[in-house]
């Protein structure tokens, strides 16, 4: 039972982030909110798979530096976005103008 609990929350996790990355594409902070929670709730199935075969947690710290660095790429997407185009709707971006 208490397996079913570790490993059963964090994938509920993970799939309600892609829910909500999935049915709600309308705003670019929404989807990038959205990624970050799946990458924690991938984190966390980390952190209970490498603490239960007893493995070294470097990998977990990896994980956590290159994470960091695609939340700062997205949030620079999002601020260069919302200064050329004033807001974060997809509906007014176009992908192909040049």
């Amino acid at each position: 039972m208490l397996m079913i609990i570790y490993w059963g929350f964090p994938i509920f996790l993970f799939l309600s982030g892609v829910m909500v990355f999935v049915f709600n594409c309308k705003h670019l902070l929404v989807m990038l909110l959205s990624l970050e929670f799946m990458v924690l709730s991938v984190f966390l199935i980390m952190v209970i798979y490498l603490s239960l075969y007893n493995y070294e947690m470097f990998f977990s710290m990896l994980y956590l530096t290159f994470c960091v660095c695609e939340g700062a790429l997205g949030l620079s997407i999002l601020v260069s976005m919302i200064r050329t185009h004033g807001n974060d709707y997809f509906n007014s971006f176009n992908v192909l103008q040049c």
